[in-house]
C-alpha cells in the first residue's frame, strides 16, 4: 500500500473516532436521569409478585392436603376453610385496593392481617385523603380506625 492511501485511511479513521466521541456525549446528555417513579412503580409490581406468589404457594399447600388420601376429614375440612378464607382476603384486598385508586392514587397495595396497612403511591397525604382512605377501609372491611395504618410512598 502507498504512503498516500494510508494516511488516507488513518485520517478517516481518526475522524470517525471523533464522531463517535461526538455522539456518544450529545446522546449521553439528552438522556434524563431516572425518576423515583421506576423504583415506586417497581416497588409496588413487586409487593404484588411476591404476595401473588406467597399466596400461589399456600393454595398449592392446601390443595395438597385436600388432595392427599391420608389426610383426615378435620385436616382436608380445615385446609378446605383455609383455602375459602384466603381466597375471600384476596378478593377485599383486591376490591379496597381498586377503590383508593378511584379516588385517585396512581396505585396502592393493602395487606390484611391484625391491622390493614394501605400502602399508598404518594409524596404526602392531606388530612382530607388520609380521611377518604379510612373510610373505605373501614366500610369495605368493617375494622376499626385504630388497627388501619396508612403509609405513603414515593
Amino acid at each position: 500500500m502507498k504512503k498516500r492511501t494510508k494516511i488516507i485511511i488513518l485520517s478517516l479513521m481518526i475522524v470517525l473516532l471523533g464522531v463517535t466521541g461526538y455522539l456518544n456525549i450529545v446522546l449521553n446528555n439528552s438522556i434524563t436521569e431516572p425518576t423515583n417513579t421506576t423504583t415506586t412503580t417497581s416497588y409496588f409490581v413487586s409487593y404484588r409478585n411476591d404476595r401473588e406468589t406467597s399466596r400461589d404457594q399456600q393454595i398449592l399447600y392446601y390443595d395438597a392436603i385436600i388432595d392427599n388420601e391420608s389426610s383426615s376429614e378435620e385436616a382436608v375440612q380445615n385446609a378446605e376453610n383455609a383455602k375459602l378464607e384466603l381466597i375471600a382476603q384476596m378478593e377485599k384486598e383486591l376490591a379496597v385496593e381498586g377503590l383508593i385508586k378511584a379516588l385517585g392514587f396512581n396505585d396502592c397495595v393493602i395487606s390484611i392481617n391484625e391491622k390493614v396497612n394501605v400502602v399508598v403511591d404518594s409524596a404526602s397525604l392531606t388530612t382530607e385523603e388520609v380521611a377518604q382512605i379510612t373510610t373505605t377501609v373501614k366500610e369495605q372491611l368493617g375494622v376499626d380506625t385504630k388497627n388501619i395504618v396508612i403509609i405513603p410512598v414515593e
